[in-house]
């Protein structure tokens, strides 16, 4: 992953990435990568909303998302609705403590997991399905309080021409 998150897109390809890897035997995509074969089980992820939050310590703006996880059982599960409630519980279990693989400076832990019974309607097709829903918070871009000369400067802003240069102000005296 790169050093710096800025798009919220980063955390979908990093949790579905970290899916893939977990040795579950899942396909992993959005819905619009289901094809409706399901030899194996599926999650379909989705980004649900980007919700406001309280920027970091580091000045970082935070995007709250709610991510949703819909599992699809495998087809000839004589219980595919249990399978997938089993399926979605391992999920949560992956995802409770997971910032998957992105710094924890930029990306909080999953909050208010939960999962619920869901049907996945494609085509003219009906399936059991469970989806896990939670939110996580990313802050993206660079940190605004960088300090590049780590000595605590001020200035009044009526005695300096330019109150972007650090030249113009003075160091306090402790």
């Amino acid at each position: 992953m790169p050093a710096v998150i800025d798009k919220p897109s980063q955390l979908f390809f990093a949790i579905a990435e970290t899916l893939r890897g977990a040795g579950l035997g899942l396909k992993v995509g959005s819905h619009q990568d289901f094809d409706g074969l399901l030899d194996q089980a599926w999650v379909l992820m989705a980004i649900e909303r980007d919700a406001p939050g309280m920027r970091s310590q580091e000045g970082r703006i935070a995007h709250v998302l709610t991510i949703s996880l819909q599992v699809v059982a495998a087809v000839g599960a004589e219980r595919s609705g249990f399978e997938a409630c089993d399926l979605a519980s391992a999920l949560k279990d992956l995802a409770m403590d997971n910032r998957w693989g992105l710094p924890a400076a930029q990306c909080d832990l999953p909050m208010n997991l939960e999962g619920l019974p869901s049907t996945l309607i494609h085509g003219e097709q009906e399936y059991a399905a469970w989806t896990l829903s939670f939110t996580q918070t990313l802050y993206l871009g660079q940190p605004l309080l960088d300090d590049p000369t780590g000595i605590p400067r001020f200035a009044r802003t009526w005695e300096v021409s330019n109150i972007d240069d650090p030249d113009q102000y003075q160091a306090l005296e402790g």
